[in-house]
């Protein structure tokens, strides 16, 4: 066998092994949100979670993949749909720059993963209050048309990735779009009722199971390591597999420092070590290390990590306390405000990065994202309603949208 084969049936293992890590973390997103609502919305959540993941690799197959890496002018993408047709051997053996390093539906593979994920933060953030067909009907957009468009405009060659925007793995183009989305919905679906008082008092709603948000925490952290380390995109020679063993620890310690930040902020400004803010802290150092994880060293990475533990637990507080966002899951801090951060931090360890290209970044991703997603869920609320009724609030959403109930023996109406 051509040694050139043997290095592109590695990258392409790689790359298709890194996708299924990343697949896992639809398992995180739901063990996390299923943990964080009351025992009456589990079942509709967990709905929520496999069905968007569906409709992602759909809409990603017919559309969204065709748009983020097919032809366009820097601005406007063009529009494709994915086919069956990859490379041939004869390209892979001819060399060159030109050749390819790994099958193209590996690549889609790796990618729809992605915009998944990105869905996945919506469903958290909108939890138990919003109508599960709405829902799915917004994923349709955002992973269709919303999400690849401004990927397009980084990951495929468009006008961000021409002025210098950088974005490693997605720290904006995952997950400050998955932040920006779920803040226009929960801004136009309103609180949980009985969250805030009348005189603006703040009720805590205690999730049911926070075992299972452990877990899904875990499962996340590990996927992670597909999430950024496949997106070295290649393995196959000395130097790109010493990069991805570096991305992959620099991700690990980013986590830990995030866990410890928000463990230690939470224990001085609560009393507690609270954790739900701990579980936070190393999500939020996974968020801040994505857009660069290969430039720090691992110290740097660790504190990369920290401060976004540092800055999401205050965010968290700030939103429900200040401006009466209700997220149940703390979505928006976690993936939409320390994604800013991730963003900025990137000008600390990359001589490439300017202040300038990211925060243009920043808010490109976040105005196309914000306003786009806040169209359609308008639409939705005039057309179909967003939001369940009051009595099917109080009952559950799992009676009132799925007919079942995740814990039959126990659950009563609170």
């Amino acid at each position: 066998m051509e040694i050139l084969e043997v290095k592109y049936a590695l990258d392409t293992f790689y790359f298709l092994v890194m996708g299924a890590l990343v697949m896992w973390m639809a398992a995180g997103f739901t063990m996390l949100e299923a943990g964080l609502v009351r025992a009456k919305n589990t079942a509709e959540i967990l709905t929520k979670n496999v069905g968007l993941y569906s409709i992602a690799c759909i809409m990603y197959m017919l559309c969204g993949y065709g748009i983020m890496y097919g032809d366009g002018d820097g601005i406007i993408p063009g529009i494709s749909m994915l086919t069956a047709s990859d490379n041939a051997t004869a390209a892979v053996l001819a060399g060159g720059d030109d050749a390819p390093y790994y099958s193209n539906l590996s690549d889609f593979f790796f990618q729809v993963v992605f915009v998944a994920t990105a869905m996945s933060i919506v469903s958290g953030a909108v939890a138990e209050r919003m109508k599960l067909w709405a829902f799915f009907t917004f994923a349709v957009v955002l992973t269709g048309f919303i999400y690849p468009i401004q990927g397009y405009w980084k990951w495929g060659g468009g006008f961000l990735d021409a002025n210098g925007f950088l974005d490693f793995a997605g720290s904006g183009v995952v997950h400050m779009c998955g932040g920006a989305a779920a803040l226009a919905g929960v801004l136009l679906l309103g609180a949980r009722k009985g969250k805030y008082g009348d005189k603006g008092e703040v009720r805590a709603i205690p999730g049911s199971n926070l075992p299972l948000s452990a877990l899904g925490t875990l499962i996340l952290w590990l996927g992670w390591f597909g999430f950024n380390g496949g997106s070295e995109l290649v393995i196959s020679n000395v130097e790109e597999a010493n990069a991805v063993s570096l991305v992959i620890v620099n991700t690990n310690m980013a986590a830990a420092g995030g866990l410890v930040v928000a463990l230690l902020v939470a224990r001085m400004w609560f009393g507690k070590a609270d954790l739900t803010m701990a579980l936070n802290g190393a999500l939020a150092g996974l968020v801040a290390i994505t857009a660069e994880p290969l430039t720090p060293t691992p110290l740097v990475a660790t504190m990369i990590g920290g401060i976004g533990g540092l800055i999401v637990v205050p965010s968290i507080v700030m939103l429900d306390r200040i401006f009466k966002i209700d997220d149940p899951v703390g979505a928006i801090s976690v993936h939409g405000v320390v994604g800013i951060w991730g963003l900025l931090a990137v000008c600390l360890t990359n001589p490439d990065s300017s202040l300038a290209a990211q925060l243009m970044g920043i808010a490109t991703i976040f105005l196309w994202v914000f306003i786009t997603s806040f169209i359609v869920w308008f639409v939705l609320k005039m057309v179909m309603g967003i939001r369940v009724s009051e009595a099917e609030e109080y009952e559950g959403v799992d009676i009132g949208e799925c007919g079942l109930e995740a814990y039959p023996e126990f659950v009563k109406a609170e």
